[in-house]
């Protein structure tokens, strides 16, 4: 399977870093349950893409 590579224009920005950080972490602890929170354009999906990209899977 090929791996996931985001092309992006922006950097993760504001809360973002911390979130994907700590969404990785969850990943990596085998966490079965993780909710990221957010307001209409806070950039959820961008911030999932960088947490597939960063992670795998």
């Amino acid at each position: 399977m090929a791996k996931f590579k985001l092309n992006k224009d922006f950097n993760p920005a504001g809360d973002q870093p911390e979130a994907i950080d700590r969404l990785v972490e969850g990943l990596c602890a085998n966490r079965q349950f993780q909710t990221l929170m957010g307001v209409t354009g806070s950039g959820k999906t961008f911030t999932m893409a960088n947490v597939i990209a960063q992670s795998g899977r």
